[in-house]
């Protein structure tokens, strides 16, 4: 079996397990707990509230067309993962017993399906009203990020802001989500209303689960390598390399210049340091005199740095 062939392998295996555990999540935390969660989804837990039409059903009614436009459109790669993952996610919706089911399976749980996961359950109390959409944005935005980092998603509105990128990439798709989200959150008003007694608690717990699920899957883009960036100026970039490969263990890249208020020749110090080593990094640029620096943030380091020879420094 060929390497590249043990990748798709382990690839389409990730997105299967991603879409298994938010199907597990919406019949655990979310169908439970009357509210909404955000996107094209959110509309459909509405739908299915109201009408008992299940979630699974109308995830492939609305995402079977988009797959197909994207695949014929943008990316064959990205749309067979997407189908894969939206299909393992109905299914698993379909035949899990706590969730609200049509046909043969009664709403709310009732019925007999395959994998009955009511004993897993987790019911909003007066108490812990939030635990239910903070835990469940959280676990959505894990598996978002995860999707996208393997080139899926998680389908609707994340397939319709991957082909509006492909055609107009200067557009920010933030403002469609947004609008969508913000409509199933007035329509969460309306929806789990009990006994024409209207309150706003299902509209906050959507937009709480909107923000969490947002800022999760940003980690997880984003990646956990975050670290310091520093450009210093310096008449002393030799001393100051050196010192920063044999201190820090991390090299650096030096661009040669002037200064233009002196019109004296400088140097410019790129380096890349662990959060934990601006201490150091700041003793270190102190001993040289008119050598400044600025900080940036820096979200992740990618690139194969294993491949890059080292190079011994020698004490003078």
């Amino acid at each position: 079996m060929s390497e590249k062939v043990k990748k798709r392998i382990v690839e389409y295996s990730i997105i299967i397990g991603l879409a298994f555990c938010m199907a597990l999540i919406y019949e655990v935390l979310i169908f439970p707990n009357s509210f909404a969660p955000a996107g094209i989804n959110g509309l459909a837990t509405i739908i299915q509230h109201l009408l008992g039409f299940s979630v699974g059903y109308m995830s492939i009614i609305i995402n079977i067309p988009l797959v197909i436009v994207v695949f014929f459109t943008v990316d064959k790669d990205y749309a067979l993962k997407t189908l894969c993952y939206v299909l393992v996610f109905s299914f698993f919706t379909l035949i899990m017993k706590n969730g609200e089911m049509i046909g043969e399976y009664a709403i709310n749980g009732d019925g007999d399906g395959f994998l009955d996961v009511s004993a897993f359950a987790y019911k909003n109390t007066s108490v812990s009203t939030v635990l239910a959409p903070i835990a469940s944005g959280a676990l959505n935005g894990l598996i978002y990020g995860f999707c996208i980092r393997h080139n899926s998603c998680t389908g609707g509105t994340d397939i319709i802001a991957r082909m509006v990128r492909e055609k107009r990439p200067e557009l920010n798709i933030m403002w469609v989500t947004f609008a969508l989200n913000s409509v199933v959150a007035v329509l969460s008003f309306f929806a789990y209303a009990e006994n024409n007694t209207y309150n706003l608690e299902p509209v906050i717990l959507c937009l709480m689960y909107c923000f969490v699920s947002s800022k999760m899957g940003d980690v997880v883009l984003k990646g956990n390598k975050t670290a310091l960036k520093f450009e210093v100026v310096t008449s002393f970039p030799e001393e100051i390399s050196k010192e920063i490969i044999q201190k820090l263990k991390h090299s650096a890249t030096v661009v040669h210049g002037q200064g233009m208020y002196s019109h004296q020749d400088k140097s410019l110090l790129i380096c890349v340091v662990n959060k934990n080593q601006i201490v150091d990094f700041e003793n270190i640029i102190k001993k040289y005199e008119g050598t400044f620096a600025y900080i940036t943030s820096v979200n992740e380091t990618v690139g194969n740095f294993k491949k890059i020879k080292k190079t011994k420094v020698k004490e003078d």
